[in-house]
């Protein structure tokens, strides 16, 4: 028999496609409220940004601008990117609204700590990237620059070089919280993840060598913080399997946490 109580009938269709543009339309507004309050210092944003490159750049050199609308359009895409970024919390709150009806009392109390971790994580990665990465890369790149070529690099290029690194340290951080989801549903288990541990630090370089510029210097920079995050993700993995093995009544409780069904 269904546990869904009489009077708690499932949402039509057009309810559930109605409630998805709803949300969907809050998560533009959003961006474009935080491109808005950022809009007036989008100069300011570009000159943070570049300050890890900027800073060991040979004396006298400059970031140049090869295109005419450059030095206007490219602080303005990062500042659009800025904003999607900013807006990942309203985002995620969003997308939760949207699927937390559907969820049980013991299936929130998991969801919601990791929705929780994955913004932080998200963020942390950018950080990680802006304050540790892009400083040695760079200095690394300075040092590494030919007698008789002078390193002046153009906006446009810097943007898309930091914003794919920004995507990928990120994205990477994210491996506890897919570890840990992939236990919890059974796709796999804490002893299958120790076997192929070997597998996972070769594939931690492989996905570096992808989303990092082709140098093994950043690819390094990336793989072994996701080797390190894939420990982690094993670790809370084991506690999380550790509590789904617990006894069956909670969890038979939890199946029946609807209201119950008013009696006419």
């Amino acid at each position: 028999m269904s546990n869904i109580p009489e009077n708690d009938q499932p949402m039509p269709l057009v309810s559930h496609l109605t409630e998805l543009r709803t949300r969907l339309l809050r998560c533009v507004a959003a961006i474009f409220i935080i491109f808005a309050g950022l809009f007036a210092f989008t100069q300011q944003i570009y000159t943070f940004v570049s300050t890890p490159l900027r800073q060991y750049l040979p004396a006298g050199a400059t970031m140049i601008a090869t295109d005419v609308s450059s030095p206007f359009l490219t602080p303005l895409k990062l500042t659009m990117m800025v904003s999607l970024f900013l807006a990942i919390p309203v985002i995620l709150h969003q997308i939760w609204g949207f699927i937390a009806p559907g969820l049980y009392k013991h299936e929130k109390r998991i969801a919601v700590p990791l929705l929780v971790s994955s913004i932080l994580l998200f963020y942390t990665g950018m950080a990680f990237a802006y304050f540790l990465v892009f400083p040695l890369i760079f200095k690394f790149f300075a040092a590494a620059t030919p007698a008789g070529v002078e390193m002046m690099t153009d906006i446009t290029s810097y943007l898309d070089f930091v914003m794919t690194l920004f995507f990928a340290f990120g994205v990477a951080f994210e491996i506890p919280v897919a570890v840990v989801l992939l236990v919890w549903i059974g796709v796999v288990d804490v002893a299958y993840l120790k076997k192929i541990r070997p597998y996972v630090i070769i594939g931690c370089f492989v996905v570096g060598m992808i989303l990092t510029p082709p140098d093994i210097f950043s690819q390094t920079l990336l793989a072994v913080p996701m080797w390190l995050l894939f420990e982690i993700g094993v670790l809370f993995g084991g506690l999380v399997r550790k509590r789904s093995e617990e006894p069956e009544a909670e969890t038979a409780d939890d199946h029946n946490d609807q209201p119950p069904a008013t009696q006419p």
